[in-house]
């Protein structure tokens, strides 16, 4: 990996004089640089040397699967992910949407949104105790998104949803439900971006009766006199008090500057500082198993190291709180190999096409990160069957599953998505055992499926872009002495045929003594041959989706 100073000396454009000169002078000092929350020490330090020690927790390594409630201000339209950046995108579908909905962005802005959403019809004791059927090990909620906006009881964020909005401790109450049914609890944490993320609020429009009337992304705290949020400073929201980023008028340009680079406007001191105070108050209030960052390889890597000062912090509490052993598990996306070594990498709508030699974790959504009731309407949600073939698959090479359930902006989930998650629940009845406390095997499976399957893309997105699993594609996972064939679909003589397991193939140690199909109660018959184990399946069917053979 290269050096800092190299790394550096690459992005110099990108990467501020007050943080060069920190680099260079102080080397990662361990005291914040400002006053707040002091980090935590221990055995790790703020640096990735020292926290390539990670190493991943059992109850991760077993769980396996993961829900995730990606809920915030901007589910209140439910109109759609980004939609706080969106909506000042001039003739875009969320801009054109807003303007019908509410009215002109120069006089209706997020912040107006934020006012709108009161969650009044939000139970997490009820949605947490659906997912402990649905056989989630553990469950993530969103602290923040892109829009700045805290869902907790924030010390340095006045915007956050216990003074506005639905005046709610939202993780708190996530937090509560998921300790009674005995679920890991989780954090994600996408608040970095919002400098840049938001530059759209500075624009106007450029047509119409509004043309040349700003948008609410520069207002200040003088200009809500008379207003609902008299007092607070839209300024703390959307951080709008800087030079735009070079090609900002093309919106799409925030993909290559996720990074920090490529002409980025550069967060200031105080900013990248406020994060880390506001990330770490998260984790000393909620005491979080995991938190999620939606940041390539750590929040506002390289330009601060206030990423690496929260990771650091994070596994040194752990620590502290579990006498000395290391609980926590932190995701971060398009990490290098070394950087793999200090946290669990994720993949976000995408998996990896082998056995990776850490545990790493796929993210995807059954529908738009932000509810989006246009994919209600359509009946677009993954299936049931879709969700169970990623599990199988992910888990096959060493991986997590950590599955969205859109939540609507009242904080319910709909009837479609109801019956996928009891759909979800059906499946693991019958099936779990293959799944939790699992290892891979020495391959991850055969199958078409396998030639077809699409190579990742920035931090993921090569779902669905492959050949769909069929009967003829297995996974394999392992317990014990027990070998699990998850089977993708009902092989239409009856018969399922495991190359992997011919005679005479160097992977196989033992000899099949047994086969069992999950749900079954009669052991199957079988007959081994020069091409493939040959399993006579029963005439009934014990589970939907895909079917578990258990070898021993």
């Amino acid at each position: 990996m290269l050096s800092r100073r190299h790394l550096l000396k690459g992005l110099a454009s990108a990467v501020p004089a007050w943080y060069l000169s920190k680099v260079e002078g102080l080397a990662f000092p361990n005291a914040p640089l400002v006053a707040g929350e002091p980090m935590a020490t221990g055995k790790f330090k703020p640096t990735w040397q020292s926290l390539a020690q990670y190493q991943v927790p059992n109850w991760y390594r077993d769980a396996k699967f993961g829900i995730w409630a990606h809920w915030g201000a901007q589910c209140q339209p439910e109109a759609g992910d980004w939609y706080a950046r969106e909506m000042y995108d001039e003739g875009s579908g969320k801009y054109n949407f807003h303007l019908k909905k509410y009215g002109p962005q120069s006089k209706f802005g997020f912040k107006d949104v934020i006012n709108e959403w009161k969650a009044d019809k939000w139970n997490p004791d009820q949605l947490l105790a659906l997912y402990q059927k649905a056989g989630a090990e553990y469950f993530v909620a969103m602290a923040n998104h892109h829009d700045n906006f805290d869902n907790y009881d924030s010390k340095y964020q006045s915007w956050n949803s216990t003074k506005l909005g639905p005046k709610k401790d939202l993780i708190g109450g996530w937090a509560k439900a998921a300790k009674k049914h005995g679920l890991r609890f989780g954090v994600s944490v996408h608040a970095a971006h919002a400098w840049s993320w938001y530059e759209t609020a500075q624009r106007a429009d450029k047509k119409g009766p509004y043309a040349g009337v700003p948008y609410d992304g520069k207002l200040t705290k003088a200009d809500g006199k008379g207003t609902w949020w008299e007092g607070y400073d839209p300024q703390e929201l959307y951080a709008q008090n800087h030079a735009l980023s070079e090609g900002s008028e093309k919106t799409s340009n925030i993909h290559k500057q996720w990074d920090w680079g490529n002409g980025v406007s550069v967060p200031s001191k105080e900013y990248c500082e406020k994060f880390y105070n506001r990330t770490v108050d998260l984790i000393n209030k909620y005491s979080p198993d995991l938190v999620y960052f939606d940041d390539t390889a750590l929040p506002l890597w390289p330009i601060s190291d206030a990423g690496l000062r929260i990771a650091a912090h994070l596994y040194n509490n752990s620590m502290k709180r579990h006498g000395g052993k290391l609980e926590a598990v932190l995701n971060g996306k398009v990490l290098t190999p070394e950087q793999q070594k200090c946290m669990v990498w994720d993949i976000e709508r995408g998996q990896s096409n082998q056995i990776e030699p850490f545990v790493w974790q796929t993210d995807t959504c059954i529908g738009s990160w932000h509810y989006n009731r246009h994919i209600y309407e359509n009946n677009e949600y993954k299936t049931p069957k879709t969700v169970i073939h990623t599990l199988a698959d992910v888990v096959s090479k060493n991986g997590n599953l950590l599955l969205s359930v859109p939540v609507r902006g009242d904080g319910s989930i709909d009837e479609k998505e109801t019956a996928i998650v009891e759909g979800i629940a059906s499946w693991m009845a019958v099936n779990r055992e293959s799944i939790f406390g699992t290892r891979p095997w020495s391959v991850f499976g055969e199958g078409p499926a396998i030639e077809s399957a699409a190579p990742l893309n920035a931090q993921g997105f090569n779902e669905g872009k492959g050949k769909p699993f069929g009967a003829e594609d297995i996974r394999f996972t392992t317990k014990g002495n027990a070998l699990y064939a998850i089977v993708m679909g009902w092989p239409t003589d009856g018969k399922v045929r495991i190359k992997t397991l011919r005679s005479g193939n160097t992977a196989l140690k033992h000899s099949v003594n047994k086969v069992q199909l999950l749900g079954h109660s009669e052991s199957l018959s079988f007959t081994p041959t020069g091409n493939a184990l040959e399993v006579t399946l029963p005439n009934r069917k014990p589970s939907d989706y895909a079917h578990c053979l258990k070898i021993t």
